[in-house]
């Protein structure tokens, strides 16, 4: 049955947000895309008004012709790969926050989920990628970076410029029915929401502060940049500004500059707290000079290293991983304040 622009319009308008039109018209990846993205943000949701009609007409010419020959190579788009790189740090940073506890996070669980979402967004509309190189791109590129949520940058965009390479247009495929469609895509949404939704419910204080932990670090990749800082912070902010256009609401100016800031001061209130544990971890007063910071690391690593501490193992292994993590926080705090800091 072919494919109607004006119903297409409708569940554009009526669940947009939530990819009923992307549904209706088979492009499940492009559905589910927006499902985890609220419609990208909701900027995505709405520049796709002037793009439905395109849409409509190739999923006509799909049904049609179920099949692309397979020597083309689909064109180069940059916005796909921008698109790539911004959802796999979208999936990285979401499984920081819910999956961070889990053994060999950094090894397993972080590469995957980048690579999922380079490869979902891959998958949208009548094109693909190469599952395989995708992920094994994105599982090399983890170790370098082990430990340090700056990974989800480098392995996002490593995975992107592997799938752009390995692009191509999706295979002929059976038509499915809506029943089988629905259940993969539910499967989909709870894999992704499930670990959230349990880390939210069942550790909320610990969630919140993987939370302010993972944003405050991912602006901090920005300190040196400031105009990208505040772009970044703009993007973040795009899925609460679709919200506010959508329910209507007035004062968008100050609105939701005032909810940034509570978000902002929640952030720096966590970074504050985990740079002043940091400096009592190190035996320190606040403001202590580089070189104070730098003595008093060598002298406890040295101390509790765990070679040094046989009778002790346990305890030295923590001392001595607590200790890491305090020199790597305050490192980190006067990188981004920069020499006078």
């Amino acid at each position: 049955m072919a494919k109607g622009l004006l119903v297409t319009y409708t569940l554009w308008a009526v669940g947009g947000p939530a990819g009923l039109h992307h549904l209706y018209l088979g492009r499940d990846s492009h559905a589910l895309l927006w499902m985890l993205t609220l419609g990208g943000g909701g900027l995505g949701w709405l520049w796709e008004f002037w793009l439905l009609p395109s849409f409509v007409a190739q999923a006509n010419r799909a049904q049609g012709q179920r099949q692309t020959p397979d020597q083309q190579t689909p064109p180069v788009s940059p916005l796909r790969f921008a698109a790539q790189i911004i959802v796999g740090i979208y999936f990285g940073l979401v499984a920081l926050v819910s999956l961070s506890s889990m053994a060999n996070f950094y090894i397993v669980g972080l590469p995957l989920a980048v690579g999922l979402g380079v490869l979902l967004v891959a998958a949208v509309g009548n094109q693909t990628s190469d599952t395989k190189n995708t992920l094994v791109t994105a599982f090399l590129i983890s170790p370098v970076f082990y430990g340090r949520p700056i990974a989800i940058l480098p392995i996002s965009m490593a995975a992107s410029i592997t799938a752009q390479k390995h692009r191509r247009y999706k295979a002929a495929t059976r038509p499915e029915t809506l029943s089988v469609r629905l259940y993969r895509l539910g499967l989909a949404y709870l894999v992704f929401t499930g670990p959230l939704a349990y880390s939210a419910f069942c550790n909320t204080a610990a969630t919140l502060g993987y939370v302010a932990e993972t944003l405050g670090s991912f602006l901090g990749w920005f300190s040196f940049f400031p105009l990208l800082g505040r772009l970044m912070e703009s993007v973040l902010l795009l899925p609460y500004r679709g919200w506010r256009l959508v329910v209507g609401e007035r004062g968008l100016g100050s609105g939701y500059l005032q909810e940034w800031e509570k978000l902002y001061e929640f952030v720096q209130s966590f970074q504050d707290e985990k740079r002043q544990l940091a400096y009592q971890v190190l035996g320190l007063s606040e403001g202590a000079t580089k070189e104070e910071i730098q003595r008093n690391y060598q002298e406890l690593v040295k101390t509790w290293h765990p070679d040094h501490n046989l009778h002790q193992p346990k305890e030295a292994q923590r001392h001595f991983l607590e200790i890491q993590a305090a020199y790597e926080a305050l490192s980190q705090t006067r990188k981004s304040r920069g020499p006078g800091g």
